[in-house]
C-alpha cells in the first residue's frame, strides 16, 4: 500500500491542529500547578478533594493542593497547599471545600479576613468547613429524614351552650 505526499501532509496538518487545540485548551483552563509559599488547613472530611486541585478566592484561581495527610493523633485531615506569591493571605481567614457543582469535582475556597497580618509559610487557616456528602444529604431526603411541615391539629370542638327552658 503506497501513500501519497498528499494524504502524509494531510495526516501532519492534522496532528499539528490537534496539538494547537491541547496548547490552547490547556492555557484557557488555567489547570497549570501554581507555585509560591505553602500553608495548610485541617478538616474534618475532603472527600471529593484531588491533589493538584484548585485552590480559589473570589472564584479566581490562587493556587493548588499538595498533599492530603491524616494526623495520626486527632484523626483530622491535614491539607497542604501553595498560594501564589502575589497573594497574602489574612490570618483570620476561612477555608472550605466547595463543590463545582452537581456533576463536577471539589476546589478549596478560601475566604479572606480583616486581620492586618498575613500567614506566613508553613502556617495554618484555623477556621476551615469540611466538605458537604451530598450522598449523605440525597440520603436524608430520600430516607424520610427531611419531611413536610404538618398541619396543625383542628382546635376542639367548643360544648354546645345549654339552653334554658
Amino acid at each position: 500500500m503506497q501513500q501519497s505526499p498528499l494524504e502524509v501532509l494531510l495526516g501532519a496538518a492534522v496532528i499539528v491542529i490537534a496539538a494547537g487545540f491541547l496548547f490552547f485548551a490547556f492555557n484557557i483552563t488555567d489547570s497549570r500547578a501554581v507555585s509560591g509559599y505553602e500553608i495548610a488547613a485541617r478538616f474534618e472530611r475532603v472527600d471529593g478533594l484531588e491533589i493538584g486541585g484548585d485552590v480559589r478566592m473570589g472564584g479566581i484561581k490562587i493556587g493548588t493542593v499538595r498533599s492530603q495527610t491524616l494526623d495520626p493523633q486527632t484523626y483530622v485531615a491535614v491539607v497542604r497547599f501553595s498560594i501564589d506569591n502575589a497573594i497574602k493571605i489574612p490570618t483570620d481567614s476561612s477555608a472550605s471545600i466547595e463543590s463545582e457543582g452537581l456533576l463536577g469535582g471539589r476546589y478549596l475556597n478560601i475566604v479572606p479576613g480583616g486581620d492586618d497580618r498575613m500567614l506566613a509559610p508553613g502556617e495554618e487557616i484555623r477556621f476551615t468547613q469540611a466538605s458537604v456528602s451530598l450522598e449523605a444529604l440525597l440520603g436524608k431526603f430520600l430516607g424520610g429524614g427531611i419531611t413536610a411541615p404538618q398541619a396543625p391539629a383542628p382546635a376542639p370542638a367548643m360544648p354546645a351552650p345549654l339552653l334554658a327552658p
